[in-house]
């Protein structure tokens, strides 16, 4: 129940990252990848095809509606059809919520939560008029449920991403699209560098993480695969930490 052979991958924001561990794990097991994002692609094109995938890149600012709505046009007509939507794409800024800049919290929930939604809309539109019991799978966060120091536009698209797929899920399970949803823990990419490099910073997460280490791209490819695939079938609606069990210590 778990190949994706002859099954077509979007995948956003996988330029680099848990993106990219998304993208090489649905590779593996058989997927399409369409890779989404706003920096370079040459190197997820590369480990996407080396994992025996094929790949087709779109370079894309997901701040802009308008860039959304061209690229997914694009996309599906260039590929004919698409099985599956992952939006990972997600962006980062820090500031006390005294100093939060308003342009900077807009640009934040456009990134990490409004394309989310955009693209799922269009996905579950293009699902329903093929017939595909389609999948779309969300990266939400621990700030899905923590609050957290210094992100607080983060945290908050981070909320909205969960009460997306809840919301998402009510409305198009009737048509055999699962929506869930990943809660990445602390992950070592470069989005989470402030933490990790800063031993100040790192030490207590050290500490609480019972797995006794951080997270790595490649530990979401088993996660992927699974929620895009028919052995979720009747799961929809839930999120799934990918945290080495820190969200329960």
């Amino acid at each position: 129940m778990l190949p994706l052979e002859g099954k077509k991958a979007v995948v956003t924001g996988c330029a680099t990252g848990i993106g990219q561990g998304i993208a090489i794990g649905l590779a593996k097991a058989g997927a399409h990848v369409i890779a989404l994002d706003i920096g370079d692609l040459e190197d997820t094109r590369e480990k996407v095809m080396a994992a025996g995938g094929g790949c087709d890149c779109y370079q894309v600012d997901l701040s802009d509606s308008g860039a959304v709505y061209r690229v997914w046009e694009k996309l599906v007509a260039e590929a004919g059809a698409v099985d599956i939507l992952f939006n990972n794409a997600g962006m980062q800024y820090r500031r006390t919520a005294f100093e939060y800049p308003e342009e900077m919290f807009d640009k934040v929930v456009a990134v990490n939560l409004k394309a989310a939604y955009l693209l799922s809309q269009r996905a579950a539109v293009h699902f329903r008029e093929r017939g595909i019991r389609g999948k779309i799978i969300n990266t939400a966060s621990l700030f899905t449920t923590f609050g957290g120091f210094e992100v607080s536009g983060y945290t908050c698209s981070k909320h909205g991403i969960m009460g997306m797929t809840k919301a998402l899920s009510n409305e198009f399970a009737p048509f055999g699209i699962c929506v869930n949803a990943i809660a990445p823990g602390y992950i070592q990419t470069e989005l989470t560098r402030a933490v990790w490099s800063d031993p100040l910073k790192r030490k207590p997460i050290d500490e609480r993480i019972p797995a006794g280490r951080w997270g790595r791209p490649e530990d979401f490819e088993g996660v992927a695969v699974f929620l895009a695939s028919r052995a979720s079938d009747y799961i929809t609606g839930v999120m799934i930490p990918v945290d080495g069990g820190y969200s329960v210590r």
